[in-house]
């Protein structure tokens, strides 16, 4: 049986902790469109995804230490990225992470030439369709069903990001899943 691609060994750990340039900006690129996805779907605004996508990767060079080699670094990053999100809407005022700041003091640039996963998603018009469903979901139902349909996790995941038992996490992309095929039914598209 073979490890998940997102386990983080003891070489790349020793790396990332060091404050290695390269190794960050090797994994920031692997797991930065799927962060924004994930923020972008939880927040409904590409800019405010985008601001949060780097607060997440700045929270994890700050907190790489916390991190146990050998576990996988999807679920530690969607930790992260979910209490950035919390704490955004607790502060109601996001202070703005600046790439100029991360380069003085990280000491690298965060640089992506990619397009974004939004850009590349289906259709404008079924993508709005979509996330106007989304935003009308329950805050905890919304993230649920984007962990499991756009994030592609499994439910153990699921429940230990949300803090809530395996059967609490089933049982809310259960009803997300209801709920989001409900209103996709009822929201009609603009023309």
């Amino acid at each position: 049986m073979s490890l998940p691609e997102d386990v983080i060994d003891s070489a790349l750990f020793a790396q990332l902790e060091s404050g290695d340039e390269a190794a960050w900006q090797a994994f920031i690129s692997l797991y930065e469109r799927r962060m924004y996805a994930y923020l972008y779907r939880l927040e409904g605004h590409a800019e405010d995804a985008l601001d949060l996508t780097q607060e997440v990767f700045y929270r994890a060079w700050r907190s790489i230490r916390t991190f146990r080699v050998g576990e996988r670094a999807l679920p530690w990053l969607y930790q992260i990225a979910r209490n950035t999100q919390i704490e955004k809407h607790r502060r109601k005022q996001l202070g703005r992470f600046s790439l100029e700041e991360a380069q003085d003091e990280v000491g690298f640039e965060v640089v992506s030439t990619s397009r974004s996963p939004v850009q590349e998603a289906e259709s404008a018009q079924t993508q709005d369709r979509v996330q106007r469903a989304l935003m009308q979901l329950a805050p905890e139902y919304r993230e649920a069903v984007v962990l499991r349909f756009v994030e592609d996790l499994p439910y153990d995941d699921i429940a230990r990001i949300q803090g809530v038992a395996l059967g609490t996490a089933k049982s809310r992309v259960y009803r997300a899943k209801e709920q989001l095929s409900s209103l996709l039914a009822s929201v009609s598209d603009i023309h």
